[in-house]
């Protein structure tokens, strides 16, 4: 074996230890700010564009509630839900990544975390989660929303809300996943009930109370 090839295996060993400690510190902390719901949504969307102002009323409404609110902790729909529970002063959590551009940790966190990687992030996100909500967003939303509908359609997790908030900008997504994946025979019938549509916020809000309620007998505090 080479000096290069043990340099690099010196490296990634090593890295194995910076994973381990972003796990640590997620299972160490987050276990006190339950129930939570995680808000998804892109980085870009400018304060003052209705999906900002539909994630803060939905950050504020579940914050409301008692629900923890869980985002990525950067910019645009994540910042708009955080200020929802901050401008309470409920817990607003933002789970940061380290990224060369976009993603720097908004101003309205109660408590903020940051990662490296995203795969650690991701199980943070989902884990402390009763629910998901999807606004509008890119690539990363898309990530997230099809890991976690595959994780329970999968039964790798119990399954729970998720929600797409939006009608107009996700139906494009939805009539392709009927009309050309289920047609296709991709997917089955019962997998796209695994994710709600909605534009109503009242509507989106009652489903993760109701299953909150069938999670512990009672509504959250």
């Amino acid at each position: 074996m080479s000096r290069f090839e043990i340099n690099e295996l010196g490296r990634d060993s090593w890295r194995v230890l910076r994973i381990l400690g972003e796990f640590v510190e997620g299972f160490d902390v987050l276990p006190d700010f339950l129930p939570a719901v995680t808000i998804y949504g892109s980085a870009r969307t400018p304060e003052g564009h209705p999906y900002y102002e539909m994630s803060r009323k939905l950050g504020r409404a579940l914050a409301e509630r008692g629900f923890t609110v869980l985002t990525g902790g950067g910019p645009g729909a994540m910042e708009a839900a955080n200020r929802g529970a901050f401008e309470l002063k409920k817990p607003s959590i933002g789970l940061n990544i380290e990224l060369p551009r976009e993603q720097a940790a908004n101003k309205y966190l109660t408590l903020g975390l940051k990662f490296r990687y995203f795969f650690a992030r991701k199980v943070m996100l989902v884990k402390y989660s009763s629910a998901f909500f999807l606004l509008p967003g890119g690539f990363g939303t898309l990530d997230e929303m099809y890991e976690t509908l595959t994780l329970i359609q999968t039964h790798k997790i119990k399954p729970f809300p998720v929600v797409l908030m939006g009608k107009k900008f996700w139906s494009g997504m939805v009539d392709w996943l009927k009309d050309t994946v289920l047609a296709e025979g991709m997917i089955g019938p019962d997998d796209l009930r695994l994710f709600h549509v909605t534009d109503d916020l009242d509507e989106a809000v009652a489903l993760v109370v109701a299953h909150q309620r069938m999670l512990d007998g009672s509504s959250p505090p």
